[in-house]
């Protein structure tokens, strides 16, 4: 009987889903481009909204159970043991329901765009919800956010792929779907459309801003009606700005680039090392799982995404940090918190490290937050303990610091301004906040060129950077605009022959090969000019006498970068293209150039 109705709810579960289908492509044909797309973006962003409500939902409800196990139960070592439950879990999850392999990170959807055309897999739309609610849900010590946006994205991209839209539809209905995650996850309609506009897009028009901001608001509108305020990170400012503290500003936004540096190469150290350490899955789950653990039950705030503990440092009573740990009898000593709070800042890189290299799921946005409000919080203390400035106000820069953190780790300033003004519920602290992330991110860029997400794919040409020149090369299929049907030829032929190619075909060079397809050299038309009008030299001069090195040689592996740079460099307008050390092919700036003019017309969304 229970396989019975198993069935028959599948069955009515596909039927609605099927006539929903059908109404959408109904609309379609009946909507214009622009009214359709408006529609997708509000459906993009009540599927993401519902994805945040329950990652939201069921991280919370495990941290209020670790904290009751912890309060009631008296077994202050469930923090330590859940992590390492969850996970294991996550692995055997990734190894026996999704092939072996998960994408991690908001990087993903940077490829994707660079990459791929702004196509992501299907199960992407389901695959982050369950892995990061296992791992970031049971205490592993990483975000949300980054499976959430990857979520939002692959809702996007998928949606668009299932009603045949064009290829900059597909990457605006992605970060539709990236700005409404970011946008249910904090009630924060504004950072949304900023975080897909500065780390996301490339190229966008000012139409393109509408169905991006819709997204935002349906997603910000849903998570309003749903989400309890506990659950969600949010603040009310009490303590007003004052200007004179702008110089304690200014040194936190320095601190605040440093640590993004210091966290960021710590974070790809600890997940580099792992990548590369030769265990099998189980093994190293268990091995980053414990040392998690440990660091854990030094410190109980790493446990989780950590937003409660933000907010314990702004209220009134931030030493109850220090209850269920080794300093709980002595929480009432300042000093001692103000040393467990500095400690803990160095700590979060290898516990997040820690959580994605072992094998979870996370992000490093949550993480950024935790880090900047220990930060903020810490420079305030130490003045006041010290008795340089009594009166800074501890919980405006717990709030700002996070603004820096978030800015010098993604890069991304004009988000972390708006995010942190939106979530303390005013724009009173606008000028602290432009300070500190303003500098933050200049000192971050100094030391890191690419943030956190983009660095390794920048280093591979795996992603768009600001660079507008270079992401437009990066786009063009370098196979598919080398010239293949060149004419070639080999020592022992005449010079009448290459007479012949040059006067019936565009060719600048003709490739001169052995009988193996090895390149020995080619024959420029510039050196034969001389001979056209002369048929003695025609008929008596070798191939072999004319035969030049090529300017410069291309292989196929090479990306589009450094083929315009040996272009430029040798200042040839055709060069010789190797594949796998034999000859394959010539490649003509003058075709580079025409598709750079294409690509770059597509890739500008209107």
């Amino acid at each position: 009987m229970p396989t019975k109705k198993a069935s028959l709810a599948k069955i009515i579960v596909r039927n609605i889903l099927r006539r929903v289908e059908d109404s959408i492509t109904l609309l379609k044909v009946r909507f214009t481009e622009r009214q359709f797309i408006y529609l997708a973006s509000v459906l993009i962003a009540i599927s993401c909204a519902l994805a945040v409500i329950v990652l939201k939902y069921f991280a919370h409800k495990v941290f209020l159970f670790a904290n009751y196990v912890n309060t009631y139960l008296k077994l202050p070592y469930i923090n330590s043991i859940l992590p390492i439950v969850g996970i294991l879990l996550t692995v055997f999850v990734v190894k026996h329901f999704l092939g072996g392999h998960i994408e991690k990170g908001s990087s993903k959807i940077l490829y994707a765009i660079a990459k791929k055309g702004g196509f992501i897999g299907k199960k992407q739309m389901y695959a982050q919800i369950v892995t990061s609610s296992l791992t970031v849900g049971l205490g592993g010590s990483a975000g949300l956010e980054s499976p959430i946006v990857i979520t939002g994205a692959a809702f996007g991209s998928n949606f668009a792929q299932k009603y045949h839209l064009s290829q900059k539809e597909r990457v605006l209905l992605l970060a539709c779907g990236v700005a409404a995650g970011i946008s249910a996850a904090f009630n924060a309609p504004i950072a949304g459309v900023l975080f897909a506009i500065e780390v996301v897009l490339v190229d966008v028009a000012i139409s393109a801003f509408i169905p991006i901001m819709i997204s935002a608001a349906t997603g910000a509108l849903i998570s309003t009606i749903v989400l309890k305020e506990d659950v969600l990170l949010s603040f009310r400012q009490e303590e007003q700005y004052d200007y004179h503290n702008i110089g304690y500003y200014i040194l936190l936004g320095i601190l605040a680039g440093f640590a993004s540096v210091m966290y960021s190469r710590h974070f790809r150290a600890i997940e580099n090392y792992f990548h590369h350490r030769k265990m099998k899955v189980y093994n190293k789950a268990l091995l980053g799982a414990s040392l998690l653990a440990l660091l854990i039950f030094f410190s109980p705030t790493l446990f989780g995404e950590g937003y409660e503990s933000i907010k314990t440092l702004t209220s009134s009573n931030p030493n109850v940090l220090l209850e269920n740990t080794l300093f709980d009898e002595h929480k009432s000593n300042e000093w001692l918190l103000l040393l467990f709070v500095g400690a803990t800042i160095v700590l979060k890189a290898f516990a997040s490290g820690l959580t994605i290299g072992a094998g979870g799921n996370g992000g490093n946005f949550a993480p950024s937050l935790f880090v900047g409000s220990y930060l903020g919080f810490f420079v305030s203390k130490f003045f006041i303990l010290t008795g340089i400035n009594t009166n800074l106000p501890v919980a405006n820069f717990t709030v700002v610091g996070m603004a820096g953190i978030l800015s010098g780790l993604f890069h991304a300033p004009l988000t972390a301004i708006f995010l942190i003004g939106e979530i303390t519920g005013g724009y009173d602290l606008m000028v602290p906040l432009m300070i500190v992330s303003s500098i933050s991110y200049a000192v971050s860029k100094r030391f890191e060129s690419h943030s956190i997400d983009v660095k390794g794919l920048a280093a591979k040409d795996e992603a768009y950077t600001s660079d507008k020149d270079r992401n437009v090369l990066l786009n063009i299929d370098v196979n598919k605009i080398i010239a293949t049907d060149y004419a070639t030829l080999t020592l022992d032929q005449s010079l009448q022959k290459v007479v012949e190619i040059f006067s019936t075909s565009n060719q600048k060079i003709i490739p001169i090969l052995d009988e193996n397809k090895i390149l020995l050299g080619v024959v420029e038309y510039e050196n034969v000019k001389a001979f056209i009008f002369n048929p003695y030299r025609i008929k008596f001069t070798p191939i072999e006498e004319i035969m030049t090195p090529p300017k410069a040689k291309i292989n196929v592996e090479d990306g589009m970068i450094k083929i315009i740079k040996s272009f430029d460099k040798s200042k040839a307008k055709e060069l010789p293209v190797l594949k796998h050390g034999v000859y394959h092919g010539c490649l003509s700036k003058l075709r580079i150039l025409e598709k750079y003019r294409v690509k770059l017309k597509e890739m500008v969304i209107e």
